[in-house]
């Protein structure tokens, strides 16, 4: 099943008019978020916030994912149990370098006897998981996407920020590949600047060319050009209608490529068509 995952917002946790207005969004997914965007002091109160608000179910279609603290930090433990009381489609789990750390997740959601819709993404952010990353795509078991998180993966390389991204473009392309060969989504990393504009929009292109599915955000300005960028034009969705109706056709079936509007179509487009119309029509279901 095809689900749209354009733009996928980054909401702290311990902003309760924040996660109010996540509710009238227009993203296709929310990470409600107990790690990063939360001070140590006001873990607890995100904890809380997050938890009703995802057990209250006002999200209306938007995947809801709560991101928790690494298990190994002292609010881990207690997040995750409480991630799975309130029932989110996913628990994202951050500072993942090896099959060890998911596995650990997967034992305690065991423990917890959490519900099998529960899925689990993961962050990449570390040298160690960009090395690992065919590995943990080949988990199994809850994992359903992985996270880019490209600001801690440039500090972790004592890298510098760079407009091109070049020197991410080898995590960005295996991680991609990975998430591919084992079925997985995965979504790129966030872009810092909110005002510019510009290079927002360039910055999706890039995540469109590399294969992502949609890309994470730190402001809801970002919600709308990002849904634009990684959505199927009308004009590729009326041409992939025509490249699956051509097929159609009976004297067309069965046939390894035909021509079309003066020009070879091959199965494999007509295996490209059929994703975009599916993504096209899963996207008309979110309004």
């Amino acid at each position: 099943m095809i689900r749209p995952r354009r733009s996928v917002l980054y909401m702290p946790g311990s902003n309760a008019r924040a996660l109010e207005k996540a509710r009238a969004l227009a993203a296709d997914a929310l990470i409600l978020d107990l790690e990063d965007a939360v001070a140590p002091d006001a873990k607890e109160l995100a904890r809380r916030q997050v938890c009703d608000a995802v057990a209250a179910r006002g999200f209306g279609k938007r995947e809801v994912i709560v991101r928790i603290n690494a298990l190994a930090t002292p609010w881990g433990e207690a997040d995750l149990a409480a991630a799975v009381a309130a029932k989110p489609d996913a628990i994202l789990l951050p500072k993942v370098s090896t099959l060890a750390d998911l596995h650990a997740a997967e034992e305690r959601l065991v423990r917890l006897h959490a519900d099998a819709a529960i899925r689990l993404w993961a962050m990449i952010e570390t040298p160690l998981a960009v090395l690992n990353v065919a590995a943990l795509a080949g988990a199994g078991g809850r994992l359903a996407a992985f996270v880019m998180g490209t600001n801690d993966l440039i500090k972790e390389l004592r890298g510098r920020h760079m407009v091109d991204r070049a020197n991410l473009h080898a995590a960005l392309g295996l991680s991609v590949a990975a998430a591919r060969a084992h079925g997985l989504a995965v979504i790129d990393g966030v872009y810092n600047d909110i005002q510019d504009g510009d290079g927002f929009s360039a910055s999706c292109a890039q995540a469109r060319g590399f294969g992502f599915d949609g890309k994470t955000l730190i402001h809801p300005s970002q919600v709308e050009p990002c849904n634009r960028s990684f959505a199927p034009s009308p004009e590729e969705v009326e041409d992939a209608r025509k490249i699956l109706a051509a097929f159609d056709l009976p004297e067309n079936r069965g046939k390894g490529a035909i021509k079309l509007d003066g020009r070879m179509v091959e199965l494999l487009h007509a295996e490209i068509a059929r994703r975009t119309v599916a993504l096209a029509d899963a996207i008309a279901a979110m309004i």
